[in-house]
């Protein structure tokens, strides 16, 4: 069937592995790929782990570019080496691992998920360009990217965001246009999303979004333009007053009661200045960064808030539940909301909405859409 059961081939590679060259080597894993590419699509899965056995002890002390060159061949086939597979889209070397993590889609969504925890932008990269990237790893490679797997994410239709997600993005694609842009492209965004992101943008980048918009719709966009026009020529809301909510906070604070417990009560009280107080307490920032969140449309910014506040996703749940009376989160909405919470490190949350990531969100009701 195929030279790979050869005795004088197993021979050979034994030798190699014992005293070849770096270079007798090289061309081993050369020979024996080749073999494996050539028969690839009729191999048993006997077989093909036969291959994997041997293509892994051969790729051992190979030079970078040869392990690209074996990672480029392997990403298209349907049957590969698996634990191969597995270890060259962890590879450290980005231009290694990029060709599996994009292509190869026989890797389980539970390694790309870890590679996307622990790896850097290159691997984030090659993940956000892959044909489909599920909701649960969009998070993620939006809370670890940097602005180019933003804008690869922004631009794959086969991307499944979230709407903790699609926050996330729109708030990015206010300081990049190429987000912008390919967000404006997408046919999955929800129509409260695309005012959002209509009406954070500048008149520059509107009229820039509006030229680049699909027909269909471009009338969203100008309604969106028109509505963001009027809020702004209407007049300030009253500045409010938080003294007495920080006095009450500060004191709960003071004495070690300000906690969970404490923060669910002024939750279903709505006791709406008080968890902002609190929050702002808990998460270290500004009451000026809480407020607009418990306004805002999207609840992802508050969710981030409480995950930076140290609370637990019951109270977050309560707080999201009861911030505005006689509107509730639809249970879709706040059981996505809870992944997103149980998924951030503490330390991406408090970076969030420490230093503005996040903080822009607007604060308007939501849209009939």
């Amino acid at each position: 069937m195929t030279a790979i059961a050869s005795p004088d081939l197993i021979a050979k590679l034994d030798h190699v592995l014992r005293a070849g060259s770096p270079d007798l080597r090289t061309r081993m894993l050369q020979e024996v790929a080749g073999l494996f590419l050539d028969d690839a699509h009729r191999l048993s899965e006997h077989q093909v782990k036969l291959f994997d056995d041997i293509l892994i002890r051969l790729t051992e002390s190979v030079e970078l570019r040869t392990l690209t060159t074996l990672s480029r061949s392997l990403a298209d086939l349907r049957l590969v080496p698996r634990e191969l597979v597995r270890r060259l889209a962890n590879h450290d070397d980005a231009d290694v691992a990029a060709p599996i993590l994009r292509k190869c889609e026989c890797i389980p969504d539970a390694d790309l998920i870890d590679i996307a925890w622990m790896r850097a932008e290159g691997h984030l990269c090659a993940i956000a360009g892959r044909k489909a990237v599920n909701q649960e790893l969009t998070d993620i490679l939006l809370m670890r990217g940097d602005s180019n797997v933003l804008r690869a994410l922004a631009g794959n239709p086969g991307a499944d965001m979230t709407s903790a997600g699609l926050a996330m993005m729109v708030d990015a694609a206010e300081r990049d246009e190429d987000i912008a842009a390919a967000l404006i492209s997408r046919k999955d965004l929800p129509h409260r999303i695309l005012a959002d992101l209509v009406v954070r943008s500048t008149p520059r980048q509107q009229a820039r979004l509006l030229k680049n918009a699909r027909a269909e719709i471009q009338h969203a966009i100008r309604a969106a333009i028109d509505a963001g026009a009027a809020r702004a020529s209407a007049s300030p809301p009253a500045t409010i007053d938080y003294a007495e909510a920080r006095a009450t906070v500060m004191a709960l604070n003071n004495s070690g009661q300000l906690n969970d417990s404490s923060v669910n009560r002024f939750a279903i009280r709505q006791e709406v200045h008080n968890v902002v107080a609190a929050l702002a307490q808990l998460a270290t920032v500004p009451i000026e960064t809480i407020a607009p969140l418990m306004e805002a449309a999207d609840i992802s910014g508050l969710v981030i808030a409480c995950r930076a506040s140290r609370l637990n996703w019951n109270t977050a749940a309560t707080i999201v539940s009861y911030r505005t009376a006689g509107s509730r989160v639809p249970p879709d909405q706040l059981e996505q909301a809870r992944k997103m919470f149980e998924a951030l490190p503490l330390s991406n949350a408090q970076r969030m909405i420490r230093f503005g990531t996040l903080s822009e969100l607007a604060a308007k009701p939501l849209q009939a859409v």
